[in-house]
C-alpha cells in the first residue's frame, strides 16, 4: 500500500510540474498568433497606403506637379518684388504672394505627402526665364513687368484650378483646389488693379519728357 501511494504522489507531482509547462506553451502560440495578426495588419496598412498613392490619376498628379512648381515661382518672385520694387503697392503684393503662397505650397507638400508621390522642389524653365529676366530690372521697369507676369500667370493658374476644382478625380485633390481657388481668384483681382497704375504713371512720365 505504502508502494502504491508513493507512485501516486509521484505521478501527481509530475502532473503539477507539466501543468506550467503546458501553460507557457500555450501562452508563447498565443504570442505568436499575435504577432502574426499585428504583422498582417501593418502589412496590410502598408499595402492601403501603397494603394492611396496609386489612386491619383495622370490629370491630378500632372495639377500637382504644375501647383508646386508654380507655387515656388510666386513665393521667389514674390520675394524679388519686395527687394527691387519702387512701388509700394507691388512691394505689398509680393509680401503678399509669399505669404499666401508659402501657406498653400505647406498644405500641398501635406496632401503629397499623404498620396505618397514627390513634388518637384525647382522652378521650370519658364519660371527661371522668368525671375532671370526680372533680377536685370529695377524701378518702374521692374514693376511693370511684374505685375504684367502677375496677371498673366494668375489668370492662367485660375483658369487650372477652377478646372480642377471641377474634375478632379481625387476627392481631396478637388478639396485643395477649390480651397486655394478663392485666394488666386483674389490675387488676380489686386494685380490687375495695380497694374494698371504702373503703366499710366510711366506712360505719364513719358510724355512730360
Amino acid at each position: 500500500m505504502k508502494a502504491l501511494h508513493r507512485v501516486a504522489m509521484l505521478v501527481l507531482c509530475s502532473g503539477l510540474l507539466l501543468i506550467p509547462a503546458a501553460a507557457q506553451t500555450s501562452n508563447s502560440s498565443a504570442n505568436e498568433a499575435a504577432s502574426q495578426t499585428k504583422s498582417g495588419s501593418a502589412m496590410s496598412s502598408s499595402q492601403t497606403g501603397s494603394a492611396t498613392s496609386g489612386k491619383l490619376s495622370a490629370s491630378d498628379r500632372q495639377f500637382l506637379n504644375k501647383a508646386a512648381q508654380g507655387g515656388k515661382a510666386e513665393v521667389e518672385l514674390g520675394q524679388l518684388a519686395q527687394q527691387k520694387a519702387s512701388s509700394d503697392d507691388v512691394k505689398k503684393f509680393g509680401e503678399r504672394m509669399v505669404t499666401d503662397h508659402s501657406k498653400a505650397n505647406d498644405q500641398l507638400q501635406q496632401l503629397a505627402s499623404q498620396k505618397g508621390i514627390t513634388l518637384p522642389d525647382k522652378l521650370n524653365a519658364k519660371d527661371q526665364a522668368t525671375k532671370a529676366r526680372l533680377e536685370k530690372l529695377s524701378g518702374k521697369q521692374f514693376d511693370q513687368a511684374y505685375m504684367r507676369d502677375m496677371v498673366k500667370d494668375h489668370t492662367k493658374d485660375v483658369n487650372e484650378f477652377q478646372r480642377e476644382a471641377n474634375s478632379a478625380k481625387d476627392p481631396d485633390v478637388k478639396s485643395f483646389a477649390q480651397s486655394t481657388l478663392p485666394t488666386l481668384q483674389d490675387h488676380l483681382k489686386e494685380a490687375k488693379q495695380i497694374a494698371p497704375s504702373g503703366t499710366v504713371t510711366a506712360s505719364n512720365r513719358s510724355h512730360q519728357k
